[in-house]
């Protein structure tokens, strides 16, 4: 009998947000700081596009999910969590390198980019084999609800009905902060042999709600993340900025999955 799937921690993309009110306007994804996209006099036909960002997020989520299909596979061969532990935390480690790499070395997304999507695939791939063992089509729901989250905020976004104003992005960088100190002292608690706290990971009526509030967060986050991809767009970015600007748009998208897995996990265990 498989053992029941151990809650998620907080992952390594948390951990890198806490420089998102240093300056007013920044989205909370902490790749989109207010001078990415500067303007570096790039020649016509060099510059980052909106549909250039768009086919590279396209290949970033395939080479996740290639290398997602390793380790969901190989759990199932073996039908124990240990064979895929190892290959879980090489990605979830390797996957934070190379995104600080990304982060701080911006010309090197082409690279890193795809480099930091596959790793991350070994990590999702995993985590959701576990969780799909105890639960039954958890991911193919989780998977659904991310891409119809992010499908309908991009449909609002463009119409104008959701718009990153001052207060909007004050709020929502603000509460991401929170979430992820409060992940970060559960993490260190539970480092020293304490219970963490409680209603991060209880299927109670406050655990849901909190997990709930953690996924609007998250989704509103995706708002942020467009909005300065189309900014980066118009002020004629370099053309790796498109990689990058991928690259920031999957952190936020990953986040959001594993707190719908964390959220589904919880309403099917009662």
């Amino acid at each position: 009998m498989l053992a029941r799937a151990p809650p998620l921690q907080c992952p390594g993309i948390f951990m890198a947000r806490h420089n998102a009110l240093q300056m007013l306007g920044r989205s909370g994804n902490p790749a989109l700081r207010a001078d990415t996209f500067k303007n570096e006099g790039v020649p016509v036909g060099q510059a980052m596009t909106l549909q250039g960002t768009v086919n590279k997020t396209g290949i970033l989520l395939a080479l996740l999910v290639l290398s997602a299909s390793y380790t969901w596979n190989l759990f199932f061969q073996a039908g124990n969590p240990a064979a895929v532990v190892p290959a879980m935390i090489g990605g979830a480690i390797g996957g934070l390198i190379f995104a600080l790499i990304t982060i701080f070395k911006k010309q090197w997304a082409g690279v890193t980019a795809p480099v930091y999507a596959l790793l991350q695939g070994l990590f999702l791939g995993g985590i959701s084999a576990i969780f799909e063992a105890q639960y039954p089509g958890i991911v193919i729901q989780a998977t659904g609800l991310t891409l119809g989250t992010l499908a309908s905020l991009l449909v609002l976004y463009k119409l104008g009905i959701i718009k990153p104003t001052e207060n909007f992005r004050l709020m929502v960088v603000s509460a991401t902060m929170g979430i992820g100190i409060l992940y970060l002292i559960s993490f260190v608690m539970n480092m020293f042999g304490s219970a963490g706290i409680g209603f991060i990971h209880s299927n109670g009526l406050f655990g849901i709600g909190f997990s709930l509030f953690v996924v609007a967060i998250a989704a509103l986050n995706l708002v942020l993340d467009f909005d300065f991809i189309e900014i980066g767009a118009e002020q004629g970015a370099p053309k790796y900025m498109e990689w990058f600007g991928a690259f920031s748009l999957m952190v936020t998208l990953i986040w959001l999955y594993l707190e719908m897995l964390r959220l589904l996990s919880k309403l099917r265990s009662r």
